[in-house]
């Protein structure tokens, strides 16, 4: 492993530029830890999986339309196409997406494109803002950010493999003010106050106390920020919240789904001002769906044959809220 190096002096300037030197000051430890002392068996191998892309300079790239699309199929031939595809396999699964290299479709598990459109014309501009993206996977979602004119877009995920294929992406487009960062939301010093806008979408459900999970987020914007956060939710009032006794649709580590109504609470027990559900919409097998590029399960194993409208531990099938806060001066 000792051959593993990422370049994160770009990550560090813009850190510096956006007034995150108290993180500064502790990053590169936390990173060397995560990467060479807490060190994942197939890391190289990803790794390998990167740097033997073929070395290309796309002629275009689009960042705003559905797939993130970096460079054209007539910028190759066909044995260069078959070879980045090839390589790209390697760092399946695909969960976050869809991408597109020199016309080679990554149709990942996720049509996570469907989701940024239901909801991009419902949030504050992002124009020349600086965003935080907690467990934003391989950074898809940033991308779309950056397009939307953030000017600088981290993203906070502890998935190695997720990180590779970020840098498979990077590795095309440079550096365009979107970074990724192979850290939990632990890893987020408190009380930054930072950031213009927080994303945290399909996060809060994952957290045994979410309610400090909001906390954590509010203190990482500046006042006046404004928070975007997407989660499972289940009907019923103020009062209500599923508390899954095992597993919720196969994961293990789904804590609290609460009502709309429920989460309205919470972000207001936590001081958040100006609260907004703007999208509730319940995920179907044509958003969520196994694929050539994460070929395990997926959300059609998780529901209950006979009754859709349930997972097949007869819960509520999966339902999502995005609702947005703003932190007060």
């Amino acid at each position: 492993m000792s051959d593993f190096k990422i370049d994160f002096d770009d990550l560090y300037r813009a850190m510096m530029d956006a007034g995150l030197q108290a993180w500064l000051d502790i990053l590169p430890q936390q990173l060397h830890h995560v990467l060479y002392e807490r060190r994942h068996g197939d890391l190289q191998r990803w790794q390998q999986a990167v740097t033997g892309l073929p070395p290309l300079r796309p002629s275009s790239y689009d960042l705003a339309h559905g797939r993130v699309r970096i460079g054209e199929s007539t910028d190759v031939d066909a044995d260069t196409q078959a070879a980045i595809k090839r390589q790209l396999l390697q760092l399946s699964p695909w969960r976050k997406g869809p991408y597109e290299f020199f016309g080679v479709h990554v149709d990942t598990e996720w049509r996570s494109d469907w989701k940024w459109e239901r909801i991009a014309g419902h949030i504050q501009s992002l124009q020349g803002r600086s965003v935080l993206d907690i467990g934003g996977g391989n950074g898809y979602h940033c991308w779309r950010m950056r397009a939307a004119g953030a000017s600088c877009v981290i993203n906070v995920d502890p998935s190695k493999l997720f990180m590779m294929q970020y840098q498979a992406v990077r590795y095309y487009l440079g550096d365009l003010g979107v970074y990724m960062l192979p850290l939990g939301i632990d890893d987020v010093p408190r009380g930054l106050k930072a950031f213009d806008t927080v994303f945290s979408m399909g996060v809060l459900y994952h957290r045994r106390s979410p309610i400090d999970h909001i906390l954590h987020l509010r203190e990482c914007l500046g006042p006046g920020g404004q928070l975007v956060l997407e989660t499972l939710v289940v009907d019923g009032d103020e009062n209500t919240v599923l508390v899954p006794e095992e597993r919720y649709a196969q994961m293990n580590n789904v804590w609290f789904i609460p009502s709309c109504r429920m989460l309205y609470r919470w972000l207001r027990r936590a001081g958040m001002q100006d609260i907004h559900i703007i999208d509730v919409s319940a995920t179907t097998t044509e958003e969520q769906r196994a694929t050539e590029w994460m070929q395990f399960q997926s959300l059609s194993d998780f529901l209950d044959p006979l009754n859709p409208r349930q997972t097949i531990e007869g819960y509520p099938a999966p339902t999502r809220a995005v609702i947005t806060a703003i932190n007060p001066a």
